[in-house]
């Protein structure tokens, strides 16, 4: 049992720290993206980089507040539907995503993260694997994007996996 909280108690650490640099690696992604290519849609079909990039937010509230057992401060999709998709406001809302999951995964107990959860009714799973792939979802909404700063004409932010 020993050998297991102690366990837990990295993983806490390793959570937060990955959700840290993922942070970081967004805001790279979101400066270089140039105020006026925020409204730019690979086709008119897909997100905007703006709409991409609060789909993101969304989700990191939405689903990790669902792994994490706590409240969201916002509904479902609701930022994506912002009419407000100025870099600025942007960033503010998807900086304050990350700063949600960051927070409330470092309160985290190992004993907390051990326990079980449901995602979507269905996907049964502990809160630590839930906070994984939460990680796993904005990273692949960041990495389209890489599309879009190419498409804009501008060099993506080198790869941050450490």
């Amino acid at each position: 049992m020993t050998s297991q909280f102690a366990q837990a108690q990295v993983s806490q650490a390793d959570i937060v720290k990955e959700w840290e640099r993922s942070k970081a690696y967004t805001k790279e992604y979101l400066d270089a993206m140039p105020e006026a290519s925020y409204v730019l849609r690979p086709t008119k079909e897909m997100r905007s980089f703006a709409e991409q990039m609060l789909h993101l937010a969304d989700a990191n509230y939405g689903l990790a507040s669902l792994a994490m057992g706590v409240k969201s401060p916002s509904a479902p999709g609701e930022l994506e539907k912002s009419s407000d998709k100025t870099k600025a406001n942007v960033v503010k809302i998807v900086m304050t995503s990350y700063d949600f999951v960051i927070e409330n995964a470092g309160r985290m107990s190992p004993v907390q993260l051990a326990e079980k959860v449901k995602l979507f009714g269905r996907f049964e799973m502990n809160k630590e694997i839930a906070l994984w792939k939460v990680l796993e979802h904005q990273a692949h909404h960041r990495g389209q994007t890489t599309v879009y700063l190419r498409l804009a004409e501008v060099t993506p932010p080198q790869e941050k996996l450490f």
